[in-house]
């Protein structure tokens, strides 16, 4: 199987404190990679360094068989790397559509002049009209994002990620914030997804991570204590000791 993301030895400093620790995972063709652990662990820098936004000490990240170790973001995202955030980052005055055009234009090369060149460039559109059909989000194509749900607002998110067409996608915390329902409604969203990248998923939702995950890396204090399937991981004593059994601090 292809490793779309291959990590290796990944050590991160910050004055005295080694915020990844020797770390190693990787990510396959068409699956969800699960990265769980208490706050602090280290997961935030771990996502960092696969954006390129942080440098590691030492170690080495391939994405799509290539060495990127040192790459600015820019040039991961060319190679495909996509991410979503905690916090979603949407234009609040533009509609459903409009952001969704935005991020198909942006894949395309243009200069987000979206009303007077996207506008007489109807292949974006009909892509933009794709994509919604079939989601929950397709009645709402023509509201503001300010006005979505905290939910519709993380859909929208994805799909806007979706739309860059990446070989694998960041996900952050996905479920922060959402209720049962919503939760639900993106775990499908997830699912449906995987048949198009593989995803490395950072998550505290434990319901969410074992519903998803192939498999999953548990980190605590810089390090991957455990890596396995999620029978695995649920019976691994000293993931239970560390996380599973704890609440989060």
């Amino acid at each position: 199987m292809t490793h779309v993301l291959e990590i290796s030895g990944l050590v991160k400093k910050f004055g005295g404190l080694t915020a990844t620790d020797h770390v190693s995972l990787t990510v396959d063709t068409g699956e969800i990679h699960a990265l769980i652990g208490p706050n602090g662990a280290g997961k935030s820098t771990l996502i960092n360094q696969i954006c390129g936004e942080i440098i590691p000490n030492a170690g080495h990240i391939h994405l799509a068989g290539r060495e990127v170790t040192r790459l600015p973001p820019a040039d991961r995202v060319a190679l495909g790397l996509g991410r979503t955030f905690q916090i979603t980052s949407l234009l609040d005055d533009m509609t459903v559509r409009q952001n969704l055009g935005l991020a198909v234009q942006a894949r395309e090369g243009g200069n987000f002049h979206i009303f007077d060149r996207a506008a007489k460039r109807a292949e974006i559109w009909d892509e933009v009209g794709e994509t919604l059909n079939d989601t929950a989000l397709s009645p709402r194509a023509d509201i503001a994002a300010a006005d979505l749900s905290h939910g519709e607002k993380k859909q929208l998110e994805l799909l806007m990620a979706l739309s860059q067409r990446p070989r694998l996608l960041l996900l952050d915390e996905p479920m922060a914030g959402l209720g049962h329902l919503e939760s639900q409604q993106m775990i499908d969203s997830l699912r449906a997804a995987r048949s198009d990248c593989a995803m490395l998923l950072v998550e505290h939702d434990m319901e969410a991570v074992f519903a998803l995950a192939d498999r999953i890396s548990v980190l605590v204090y810089g390090r991957v204590i455990a890596a396995g399937t999620a029978d695995e991981i649920r019976a691994n004593p000293a993931v239970r000791e560390a996380y599973l059994g704890e609440e989060d601090a």
